[in-house]
């Protein structure tokens, strides 16, 4: 894998990270915070493992790729949930989701 390939879903991770914890941030202000909770997990969720992904290819760690595939999984559940709501928070979060859980599983192959 090139390093600018590397350096590229670093960023998407850190990135989505941005987007999911603005997003949970965002839900907590919603008024039907009830449904929000699902939003609120997966957002938390995805924010701390893209955090973990982009160290572990930051430190060109061992388990770096399975990292990667993990992430990938967490962004599109993620990025699944949040598009079934209409706020802009939400749907800058699914696009910085799926963005990242792209690049995530090509470092994975």
């Amino acid at each position: 894998m090139s390093q600018e390939h590397i350096q590229a879903c670093i960023e998407a991770c850190q990135q989505c990270m941005t987007a999911c914890i603005r997003c949970y941030s965002a839900c907590l202000k919603e008024d039907n915070l009830d449904m929000m909770k699902e939003c609120i997990r997966l957002d938390r969720e995805c924010a701390d493992i893209c955090e973990f992904a982009a160290k572990s290819m930051s430190a060109d760690a061992a388990y770096s790729r399975e990292l990667c595939r993990l992430c990938a999984e967490a962004c599109e559940r993620c990025g699944d949930e949040c598009s079934k709501h209409e706020a802009e928070h939400c749907r800058v979060c699914a696009e910085a989701c799926y963005a990242c859980a792209k690049l995530c599983r090509s470092m994975a192959a």
